[in-house]
């Protein structure tokens, strides 16, 4: 993998050295307008053509992380984004290929340089945004495959984060292809028995789902789980 030229913008306060604080998220709405439909899915052949705006936008995150000083949404919004965009660079840099499993340990490849250090996928999942006590990133965060909710064809940013959250989870809810939704049955995405803890935090799945579900579900609902189609959401 060739090595990518990072510009760090650093200014001076009271004697210490500290990063800009914001990323420019509109690049990177403007970058998943230009490459990525409605439905979510994505161009590869496209970005694998001219990869200049994506990398323009990645390379803000080797000089800008969270702090303190963020909100939660600013951060969650922040690692959402890190997570889609390093995941798409992720498969251009293997580009052609049927599936992100295609890769060699895709997850856990330390190749996100983010604040000085080199972090994986599962990191940021896992140990950064799962820890922030919002399921809803699971409809948010995208691993380039067609059973995963769509990818979002703009930036996730603080000040809409709720509502884009929200609309994430009714979308891919509603979503025949990924679940499908009765009263007393339900045939939903592994993705609810993955992270089922995550969806337990203040009930059952259930209520969980009842909160964005357009249908009212029972209590008693059965439940299968779909297989997961790993192929590229291309």
């Amino acid at each position: 993998m060739k090595q990518i030229l990072f510009i760090i913008t650093i200014v001076l306060s009271t004697n210490q050295m500290v990063y800009a604080q914001k990323l420019n998220h509109t690049i990177w709405t403007d970058f998943l307008k230009k490459h990525v439909s409605e439905n979510g899915n994505v161009d590869y052949k496209s970005i694998k053509a001219n990869g200049a705006d994506l990398n323009n936008y990645l390379n803000q995150f080797i000089g800008i992380a969270p702090n303190n000083n963020w909100t939660k949404q600013e951060t969650l919004a922040y690692w959402i984004n890190a997570y889609n965009a390093f995941t798409i660079k992720l498969i251009i840099d293997n580009y052609p290929l049927k599936s992100i499993k295609d890769i060699d340990n895709p997850w856990d490849k330390k190749c996100i340089p983010i604040n000085g250090e080199m972090a994986s996928l599962n990191h940021i999942e896992h140990e950064i945004l799962r820890k922030m006590d919002e399921p809803r990133i699971h409809f948010a965060i995208v691993c380039a495959s067609q059973s995963c909710p769509k990818l979002l064809n703009k930036a996730y940013v603080a000040d809409k984060l709720e509502q884009q959250l929200t609309d994430a989870t009714k979308d891919f809810l509603r979503d025949n292809s990924k679940n499908n939704i009765a009263p007393n049955q339900l045939e939903l995405s592994k993705i609810f028995k993955w992270f089922a803890k995550d969806f337990k935090q203040n009930g059952s799945l259930i209520d969980f789902l009842n909160q964005y579900s357009e249908v009212k579900i029972s209590k008693d609902a059965k439940i299968k789980y779909r297989d997961y189609n790993w192929d590229l959401n291309d």
